[in-house]
């Protein structure tokens, strides 16, 4: 009897993770989209992942899409991007390589109401597409949300689909292919100097401190111009849970320097040093960070409060954070 090829679809996401087909991974932007874009499809990709092949409707909250926003404007923003855009996705075809040209998002109705719902369809040939992948990224929600640029984000997927491969540590890319997968719009960052410093350094700068693996790209000329780089990359060490933290609270204060102001966070009070013991400094600095305009005890005491008769966590900076995150979505300022 024939073995069972392993799927894509066979992977399921968990409560840190999602999932991601490697096809809509490397894929080529026609239409140019946004971080938020990109952050808003992954989560439709990941609500409907159950029966994503098939020919059904999904539906999801905009709450879910809306994350710590207070408005609905940028999901509507979003999806119409989303639906409008067309990318080329590289697939075999009669046993050859081949590109076909995709729709990202089908059909949808949006409930008006601002705790409304959204309904929305998966496009035929992208569930096929997906039907049939048996590549993958696996994306952790705590990195997608801390990136500051869609170049990151999408530099991190590539990273997160190759990482586990044990025959491949590095990936040379046409200047044109790297600069399509990387969505930059025709026109733009032109040059390799403006590409590198605009796009490339940046989001390997990212990538190296929020993700699991460290990477560089590099510049390869032929004659006296570059027109290739190879993307190599390889798993960190030794990392603990406070080292993410620090490097979270490092990214997180860069990537909003120019509307967070550098003060210093006022002392953990009295009555919340008796429901437990203080969290690390850099744990208080990233969710400030992350959530500007809230109270990060407060949050903590309700997190507290959240937490009795429960299990300990076997990390409990990770665990504030992630119930932040949850906290700030259902009670966006």
């Amino acid at each position: 009897m024939a073995e069972k090829s392993y799927k894509t679809l066979d992977v399921k996401p968990n409560a840190e993770s999602l999932i991601k087909p490697g096809e809509l991974v490397d894929l080529i932007e026609v239409t140019p989209l946004t971080l938020t874009d990109r952050r808003i499809y992954n989560q439709l990709l990941e609500n409907a992942w159950e029966a994503i092949d098939k020919p059904v409707t999904h539906v999801i909250s905009k709450a879910q899409l809306r994350g710590s926003h207070n408005s609905n404007d940028r999901i509507g923003d979003s999806i119409e991007r989303l639906m409008s855009a067309i990318v080329k996705v590289q697939v075999v075809w009669d046993g050859e390589p081949a590109v076909e040209r995709v729709q990202l998002l089908g059909g949808n109705i949006e409930g008006l109401r601002r705790d409304g719902l959204m309904e929305y369809e998966i496009p035929p040939r992208l569930r096929k597409i997906i039907a049939n992948s048996q590549v993958f990224a696996r994306l952790q929600r705590e990195v997608m949300f801390a990136l500051s640029s869609k170049y990151a984000l999408t530099l991190y997927e590539m990273v997160q689909k190759r990482g586990n491969l044990r025959w491949k540590a590095s990936e040379r890319f046409t200047l044109d292919a790297i600069r399509g997968i990387l969505g930059v719009p025709k026109g733009k960052l032109t040059s390799w100097s403006n590409l590198k410093l605009r796009a490339i350094d940046p989001a390997v700068q990212e990538v190296s401190a929020l993700s699991d693996f460290m990477v560089e790209i590099e510049p390869i000329k032929t004659g006296r111009s570059v027109s290739h780089v190879e993307m190599r990359w390889w798993r960190k060490s030794g990392e603990t849970a406070a080292d993410r933290a620090l490097q979270f609270s490092k990214m997180g204060r860069k990537a909003r320097a120019e509307t967070v102001l550098e003060t210093p966070i006022p002392a953990r009070p009295d009555w919340l040093a008796r429901k437990g013991a203080a969290l690390m400094t850099e744990t208080y600095e990233t969710a400030r960070l992350r959530h500007p305009g809230y109270d990060i005890y407060f949050v903590e005491s309700e997190w507290r409060a959240w937490t009795e008769g429960r299990a300990p966590a076997r990390d409990p900076d990770r665990a504030y954070l992630a119930f932040f995150r949850r906290f700030a979505e259902e009670n966006p300022l």
